[in-house]
């Protein structure tokens, strides 16, 4: 999923199964979190302001690492 009006988040995509997401961020850089629950990922995609989703409930709360 696309957020092109995001100024932090440009993409997400959400694999429910594994529930792992996938972010790919303004500055190029793409991170996977481990762990996340559908209920998160729905936020995110909710959420007027991404970048402020993911700081208050995806950024140090779930395993990471850049992808």
């Amino acid at each position: 999923m696309l957020f092109p009006q995001s100024s932090v988040i440009v993409s997400g995509d959400y694999d429910p199964v594994a529930r792992v997401l996938i972010l790919g961020f303004r500055r190029g850089y793409r991170y996977r979190y481990a762990g996340v629950p559908q209920h998160i990922y729905d936020g995110l995609v909710r959420a007027p302001s991404k970048g402020r989703y993911f700081d208050d409930f995806i950024r140090g709360e779930f395993p990471s690492n850049r992808c």
